[in-house]
Order: C-alpha cells, then sequence, then structure tokens
C-alpha cells in the first residue's frame, strides 16, 4: 500500500505527565498520606510509600528517559504540603528543589508545564475544613504566587487545579477521596470554592508572571446518548453540563451553575488563558426515573468498545474528537494535559495512543486550536483509592526495587514525537492491525 503520514504543526508540544503525591513518595504532610492509613481507603490496602522517589532524586533519570524519547514537554506538580508545610511556614528548600526539576527540564529543551494543586492538600488546611472554608482561597492564593515567584525563570505555563470537577465529586459526594464526605451541598461549596481560588491565582500569578499562560485541567467525560430518545439525549446533557461544562463555563461566564441553582462568582470571569482537557474515555447514557440522584441516568460502556484491564476504561477515540470539539466552544487555545489507559501488558496500549492521536489530528485538520498532548503518564505511579493495581506509564515500575522497564508504546510514542507524526511506517510496526483502518486504499 501507498506510504502516507499524518503531521502536526511545527511547535507542538509532545509530553507525559505525572503528578506530585503520586510519584514523589513520603508526602506525610498531606491528607492523602493520612487516609492511605485508615484500613480500608485504598484498594487492597496499597500506600504510596515512596511512589517512584522522585524526592529521592529518581526525576533526574525519569526526566533525561523523556528527553531521550524525543519529548519536548513535562507536566508535572508542585507538592503545596512540601512548600507550605505550615500556615505561617515557607519551605525554601523544597522550592529550590522544584526550581531544579524546571531548570533541568529547560536544560533538556522541554517545555515544562507546572500543576499548582493535583488532588493533595496539606494536613493544616484539611484540618481547618479543607475547601469548605472560604480561607482555603486566600492561602491557596498566598502558594500560587510564592511558587510562581521562585519557578518563573523555567516556566510560564500553568495549571492552576487539576480536575476541580472530579476533586469535588470524589472527596465530597461519593466519598471515595479525603475527607470521605457524602454531602450535596459541600460538594457545591467546596466547587465555588475551588473557582474562587483559581480566579484569586490567576490574578496572583499575572502580577508575579505577566507573561504567563494559565488555565486549568479539566476532567473531561464523554456522555453520549444510549438511543435517539428524546430523554436519553436529556440524561446525556444533564451529565454534561453539571460535569463536564459548569467549572470551565464559570471561568468564562463568572456564574457557577449547578443543578440545584447557581453561584455568581463575578472575580472568575475571564480567567483562562487556555483550556486543559483530561480524557480517557466516553460512556453510554439511558434515561432511567429510578435514579433521580444520577440525573435520572444509566450509565454504561458501549458493548463494541475495547475495555481496559478491570473494566476501567472504554476504548472511544471518537470521544477524544467530541471532546475537543467542546473545548473548541470557548475559543482559547487547547492543550491536552491527559490521556492514557491502565494496560500492565502494553497490548492495548499502542491501539490506544495511535487512535486517540489520530483524532487530535483530525481535529487540528478543522482548525481547532491544539497546542499539545500529553500522555498520562511517564513512568506507573499510585493511582489514588486504585492504589499499585493500574498501571498507566510508559515505562514500567518495580514497586519493590523501583527499576524501570520501558515498554513497547514508549518506543512507539517517541517515534512520534521525534517525527511529529504518524507515519505508515510507525502504524505497520507498532500497530499492524489499524493499518487499513487509518490508511485506506
Amino acid at each position: 500500500m501507498p506510504s502516507a503520514t499524518y503531521h502536526f504543526p511545527r511547535g507542538f508540544l509532545w509530553g507525559t505527565a505525572t503528578s506530585s503525591h503520586q510519584v514523589e513518595g513520603y508526602n506525610r504532610n498531606n491528607q492523602w498520606w493520612a487516609w492511605e492509613q485508615q484500613p480500608g481507603k485504598i484498594l487492597n490496602g496499597d500506600r504510596s510509600g515512596p511512589a517512584c522517589d522522585w524526592w529521592g532524586g529518581r526525576w533526574r533519570d525519569d526526566f533525561e528517559r523523556a528527553a531521550e524519547s524525543a519529548q519536548n514537554a513535562h507536566r508535572f506538580s508542585i507538592e503545596w504540603s512540601r512548600v507550605h508545610p505550615q500556615p505561617d511556614k515557607w519551605d525554601e528548600d523544597a522550592l529550590e528543589r522544584y526550581r531544579a526539576m524546571a531548570r533541568r527540564l529547560n536544560d533538556l529543551n522541554m517545555t515544562a508545564l507546572i500543576t499548582l494543586h493535583h488532588f493533595t492538600d496539606p494536613l493544616w488546611l484539611a484540618e481547618r475544613g479543607g475547601w469548605e472554608n472560604e480561607q482555603a482561597v486566600e492561602f491557596f492564593a498566598a502558594y500560587a504566587r510564592k511558587t510562581v515567584e521562585a519557578l518563573r525563570d523555567y516556566c510560564n505555563l500553568w495549571v492552576t487545579i487539576n480536575e476541580p470537577n472530579l476533586y469535588a465529586i470524589l472527596s465530597y459526594l461519593f466519598g471515595d477521596f479525603p475527607p470521605g464526605k457524602k454531602d450535596l451541598k459541600a460538594a457545591g461549596r467546596v466547587l465555588a470554592n475551588l473557582a474562587r481560588a483559581h480566579a484569586a491565582a490567576y490574578r496572583a500569578i499575572k502580577e508575579v508572571q505577566p507573561t504567563a499562560r494559565v488555565g486549568i485541567a479539566q476532567y473531561y467525560r464523554g456522555f453520549r446518548p444510549a438511543s435517539g430518545s428524546p430523554l436519553d439525549r436529556l440524561a446525556a446533557r444533564l451529565l454534561h453540563d453539571y460535569l463536564n461544562d459548569a467549572f470551565p463555563r464559570a471561568l468564562q461566564t463568572g456564574k457557577l451553575r449547578f443543578p440545584f441553582g447557581a453561584v455568581s462568582i463575578p472575580e472568575a470571569k475571564d480567567t483562562q488563558d487556555y483550556l486543559g482537557l483530561n480524557y480517557y474515555t466516553e460512556e453510554l447514557v439511558a434515561f432511567s426515573p429510578s435514579r433521580p440522584g444520577e440525573m435520572f441516568a444509566r450509565r454504561f460502556y458501549d458493548p463494541q468498545a475495547e475495555i481496559s484491564q478491570g473494566g476501567f476504561i472504554a476504548i472511544v477515540p471518537q470521544g477524544l474528537f467530541r471532546a475537543l470539539e467542546w473545548c473548541h466552544s470557548y475559543d482559547l487555545p487547547i492543550v491536552i494535559t491527559e490521556n492514557g489507559v491502565n494496560d500492565s501488558q502494553d497490548s492495548l496500549r499502542p491501539r490506544y495512543l495511535v487512535e486517540h492521536l489520530h483524532q487530535v489530528w483530525r481535529a487540528l485538520n478543522y482548525n481547532y486550536p491544539i497546542k499539545g498532548y500529553f500522555h498520562w503518564s511517564l513512568v506507573d505511579n499510585f493511582e489514588w483509592e486504585r492504589g499499585w493495581s493500574q498501571r498507566f506509564g510508559l515505562w514500567e515500575l518495580d514497586i519493590e526495587t523501583l527499576a524501570r522497564r520501558k515498554r513497547p508504546s514508549a518506543d512507539l510514542y517517541a517515534e512520534i514525537c521525534r517525527g511529529n507524526s504518524i507515519s505508515t511506517e510507525i502504524v505497520e510496526r507498532y500497530t499492524p492491525e489499524l493499518t487499513d483502518k487509518l490508511y485506506p486504499a
């Protein structure tokens, strides 16, 4: 068959993503460490422990691996509890460690995308009521200012809050994350305070670094009506409006909408320089009158879709295109801040990667302003309430020895990054089963 290549724009960011608690190890001063010590909170009784030993210095080797694999960017996060161990205390040594990480990325000609909040809070904040306490807004803005002052020479691309929608739901509505509450009104208060905190941090960052580009990383779950029924369409629309759209729309309009009302947050209006997208999967939605607590929706995966280990992710590449179509409605630059699949055998990941990147290429050809793609993740890490049971890394981690082993998909991703393209040769080498689908005769 004839050879062909899908090219990406010059300057496109190719990277992987990590987060502090999931890779650093021994983050003893945050609410997640305390949560892990409680029986029954983490699958299989797992604990983060040394994690990937980044605080012990192994980030250096992992950064080298990423650079040698032709990645030109990396997304990592700052651990708030290390930088700000007490309300009236800052740790300059911790800031210097993060400065060294950002500096090293610069030396490797890699763009740093730095996240300020990725699910973890200092214990002292949790003890004051966490994000239910409006004082969290002031504390977070001060932390953002301090961090950006320290790292501004090496980074001008910032995520204030990772997946604020998921954080509020899992921590305060479903109870899967600390503090383990199941309170709809509490979840609403937290989401509103997170929007206020983003706005305050946005302004603090701009005062310190006027050229900074600041956004959020929004968790997006595709919801597609299971049929043409108006009720199925309504159920899918309600889920989309309140899970996917409410928070970033508040940062556009200054109004946070809930199923039970709305909160005016005028200071949040127009506080996004780009929209970060975390996309993994898509679900079908059928109307169910017996589920009022779930927006009258029954959610399930398409029976035709390939499913990851444990039934966690359905492989729906077209869902990423639909997510990017939604992003485009905001008229902002787009960064895919997370995308990946749990796959310890590395049997699904090559197909997942190629098919999703092909959808990114399709969206670019509709002139969607997508600036980069960050694969989750660089190396296997501690996956929150799922512990060590799920493996998302391009590099496998031996949790006993902390040794890394490169998976074949790491080489696949490296070839795509190096060529800034997906070629027939790459697809035939790593995913030959996709050749006819991606390059029809």
